[in-house]
């Protein structure tokens, strides 16, 4: 077992070794969270502005907590680009289609999230092998295509609650935001219209994944069912920026 040292402690633990996600502040709202409830938006050298869903761009950024329509309201009146001159402290340039590439970005790192799940076999789909594992307590999480047919789904979501979905908070399975194509594609399979994640670290990150997409969306309903999952996030360098 590796040594703790006593000489400091990491920003993101308190001292009886509990982890925390330090809170970043939208520069739209004021509204605070963690880093994997808002989002970020980086900074280039050239002072251009981008998304950057997966925080993971060098150098300095900027937090919203705001969805698409907010956004792009934001952004048509100036509010957006005025808000990240003064959280950067300098001049910025704001596409306007910004709000376009946060959708695509989110998009993206939820198809590649359920690509890698697929991969890992962590997930199942097909109507009658979703309904036996819903049933027998074995389903972490439920998801439908949005194309899929009332009946279907109220079938598995009944069988998901009498294998214990609400004692993984939920009443029902998540909506994906797209049909049976998407969502096929996605995992590499065919004809596709409801998943069951069977591993509970996997439900947890296609959850995350997929609740911040379908929030950016449409925030007043999310991806029914759940919230987003929560993550560990880094020291806040400067308030609203990093």
């Amino acid at each position: 077992m590796p040594r703790r040292t006593l000489l400091r402690n990491p920003s993101n633990e308190t001292a009886d070794g509990v982890k925390h996600s330090p809170e970043r502040t939208c520069v739209l709202t004021r509204r605070k969270g963690t880093r994997d409830q808002l989002i970020r938006l980086a900074l280039g050298p050239d002072g251009s502005v981008a998304p950057d869903v997966r925080a993971r761009a060098p150098g300095r950024g900027a937090w919203i907590s705001v969805g698409r329509a907010d956004l792009d309201a934001a952004n048509a009146k100036g509010k957006l680009k005025g808000a990240l001159a003064r959280a950067f402290k300098s001049e910025v340039t704001v596409p306007a289609e910004i709000g376009a590439q946060t959708e695509q970005a989110l998009r993206q790192a939820a198809l590649d999230r359920l690509g890698m799940e697929a991969k890992a076999s962590n997930l199942i789909n097909g109507a009658d092998r979703v309904e036996i594992a819903a049933r027998s307590g074995k389903v972490r999480l439920l998801v439908h295509a949005a194309d899929a047919g009332e009946d279907g789904r109220k079938k598995l979501d009944q069988a998901w609650r009498m294998g214990g979905a609400e004692d993984l908070g939920f009443r029902q399975g998540l909506i994906f935001p797209e049909d049976r194509s998407i969502l096929s594609m996605a995992l590499g399979r065919e004809n596709v219209v409801h998943i069951a994640l069977t591993d509970a670290a996997a439900a947890a990150r296609v959850l995350h994944a997929l609740s911040r997409w379908s929030q950016f969306i449409a925030p007043e309903t999310g991806p029914g069912g759940g919230d987003p999952a929560s993550g560990t996030g880094l020291t806040e360098e400067v308030e609203g920026t990093e």
